[in-house]
């Protein structure tokens, strides 16, 4: 029972730390979740949060709330899962609850803008070393040429077309890639 206790307190905290400190929207909260499902509390290695992180981009919804659900439910189930969520949305539920009779006010303070300003630079970064790791993934499972045709294609249908259709073509795709790189062998 002691056991449990630990594992829910862990998870409350984790989900805490990454509601709080998250800033800037889903993709820039990704390393807060990995500090903490790797590094911290090591449920899981590098290789198998970045394969969880692959596999929940491709779904829909918000990214940040889906993380908090896998890792919870890999921790203790269906209760595990909104147990996490729950915890990892309640600081920003909190927050619009407080701001939002005061949105006109503060979106004209040139402190909050001063700060929006100073965290861009912080949450781009971010995005940043998430893109170069995942392109590195890309890397190792494509290699180089079709890592770089990949991205220029993305980069041009998502410019043209839905970025749940873009996914989709490239899931597809995915399905065959081993079969197309050896020459039709599997």
């Amino acid at each position: 029972m002691e056991q449990t206790k630990k594992v829910y307190l862990e998870l409350m905290l984790a989900m805490l730390r990454t509601g709080i400190l998250g800033f800037g929207g889903g993709p820039s909260v990704m390393p807060l979740f990995q500090h903490e499902a790797v590094k911290k509390y090591h449920w899981m290695n590098e290789a198998d949060f970045d394969n969880t992180l692959a596999i929940a981009n491709v779904l829909p919804g918000p990214i940040a709330t889906k993380m908090a659900a896998h890792l919870g439910y890999e921790r203790k189930g269906w209760l595990g899962a909104i147990w996490s969520v729950f915890w990892h949305i309640l600081p920003s539920t909190i927050a619009m609850a407080a701001f939002i009779s005061m949105a006109n006010v503060l979106s004209h303070s040139t402190i909050v803008q001063g700060i929006i300003a100073a965290v861009t630079p912080v949450v781009f970064m971010m995005l940043l070393l998430m893109g170069y790791r995942f392109a590195k993934k890309a890397y190792e499972g494509l290699g180089f040429i079709l890592t770089l045709i990949a991205c220029v294609l993305a980069a041009v249908l998502l410019y043209y077309i839905h970025p749940a259709l873009v996914i989709f073509i490239f899931i597809i795709y995915g399905t065959q890639h081993y079969r197309v790189a050896k020459g039709g062998a599997k």
